[in-house]
């Protein structure tokens, strides 16, 4: 059976097997090398109520269900879906805003747009179109910040939940340096928040970030409420912005003067925790990466973004040192970001790492954008691997999808050479199908 006609039934009960080059990690690939990677050439997938039931060599999955319907997508590479953990929900249309670095762009362009965001049409009809586009560059979790409006939270949650996705999202706070119509106050950030978690968080696949946007714009009044939320809700994430332009610590450091660093602000409100996803983190001392590590804290590299906007280059090996290795989330950061494509933000970081004079394997690419990501958000015992139990969110990759790969393909003799053709020259093209909890859903979507 075709996989079209066989990926709708494993959302309703009965029995569905996905079938192909089956292509996932159970550990760190940078400190357990081929060790750490697990490929079965003609595998599958058996998948009961949207969970793995089983995973192994296709002939014994076969004859696990042999009346069960085969999505069959050989000789295609089937990997975990995508996970991307920093995002902008209201900045699709601020994607490719010409000439600006941080602030000057967010005051030019991202501040204008996420204005909008307060009409819950619009709200609605842009969480459509971002899970859309998600979905055709098969991310299948992502960590989005939505805008200030409580409406853009509700948009988001409830086309996340339609989709049967795996979403983490927060209200943005702000509270001052930004314009009028997109500040709330303390107050009303954390009854807004409050409420929102309270309806949304655990409900479906959802989960709730709690999200100061930066210390710039949250006064010290707002951050200290923020303190409260992450006390109160322990199992949310908290996502903020740091050190990702010289100029932005510059004006936080004077915000902020009794502050040694940047990272201090955010411990002295306790935002510093082992739920804490901290965008950026270009522009680190020594003392600050320690105490991230110390706290459990995730950096998110960005590589898009922060070459598009001129902020600098991400010091992996520093975050990643052998004696205190940080969980680092590789992430998109659209619309500052210029791509949806989490094979294309990793071929980026790829070339970043290059510029730093650091590496950046296929493995450790492809276990980023699954498992890596997972550990990061502390959801690796849900998504992000293939095994018993875990909830089948999937993407199917052809490395033949542009004429250009496919020619480059044909002097490709290993699976390394594979994927680091796929993470350098693929993007939504490469992308077949994209499954969440078992059920093929790109073909669904909007293209």
């Amino acid at each position: 059976m075709q996989a079209g006609q066989a990926d709708e039934r494993a959302g309703t009960g009965e029995a569905l097997i996905i079938r192909g080059r089956l292509l996932w990690f159970d550990g760190d690939p940078e400190f357990e090398g081929e060790a750490a990677r697990r490929f079965i050439e003609d595998g599958a997938l058996l998948v009961r109520e949207g969970r793995i039931a089983a995973v192994g060599d296709a002939r014994d999955i076969l004859s696990q269900a042999p009346r069960a319907p085969v999505a069959d997508h050989r000789p295609h590479l089937v990997t975990p879906g995508f996970i991307d953990p920093h995002i902008h929900f209201p900045q699709t249309q601020v994607i490719a805003s010409y000439g600006a670095q941080l602030l000057d762009w967010l005051n030019r362009y991202t501040f204008v747009e996420e204005q909008k965001f307060a009409d819950p049409a619009h709200a609605a009809r842009n969480a459509t179109f971002f899970l859309d586009e998600l979905i055709r560059n098969g991310t299948t979790t992502a960590v989005a910040y939505c805008s200030v409006h409580r409406a853009s939270a509700e948009a988001f949650f409830a086309e996340s939940e339609k989709r049967g996705a795996r979403m983490i999202g927060g209200k943005v706070m702000m509270d001052r340096h930004c314009p009028e119509a997109l500040r709330d106050t303390p107050e009303s950030g954390y009854r807004d928040s409050k409420e929102l978690i309270a309806q949304w968080h655990g409900r479906s696949r959802i989960g709730y970030a709690i999200s100061p946007r930066f210390a710039i714009t949250s006064s010290e009044a707002q951050l200290e409420v923020s303190r409260a939320l992450v006390a109160e809700h322990p199992d949310c994430h908290m996502q903020t912005h740091m050190s990702e332009n010289r100029r932005e610590i510059e004006t936080v450091l004077s915000m902020f003067p009794d502050a040694k660093d940047y990272l201090a602000i955010y411990e002295s409100y306790g935002l510093v925790t082992e739920k804490s996803l901290i965008g950026h983190c270009i522009h680190m001392s020594g003392s600050e990466w320690a105490r991230m590590a110390e706290r459990r804290a995730v950096p998110v590299f960005c590589p898009t973004s922060n070459t598009f906007l001129g902020s600098g280059l991400f010091d992996w090996r520093a975050a990643r040192d052998p004696k205190r290795p940080l969980r680092v989330a590789l992430a998109t950061d659209v619309g500052g970001g210029t791509s949806y494509s989490m094979l294309r933000t990793a071929g980026e970081a790829y070339k970043v790492l290059q510029l730093n004079g650091q590496s950046f394997s296929p493995d450790q690419a492809f276990h980023a954008m699954t498992r890596g990501n997972a550990v990061a958000l502390g959801l690796d015992d849900k998504i992000g691997g293939f095994f018993v139990g875990a909830e089948c969110d999937a993407v199917v990759l052809d490395a033949r999808a542009t004429p250009a790969m496919a020619h480059r393909m044909e002097t490709v003799s290993s699976l390394d050479e594979e994927l680091f053709v796929l993470s350098t020259l693929g993007d939504e093209r490469s992308v077949v199908e994209t499954y969440m909890m078992g059920k093929g859903v790109k073909s669904g979507s909007a293209s």
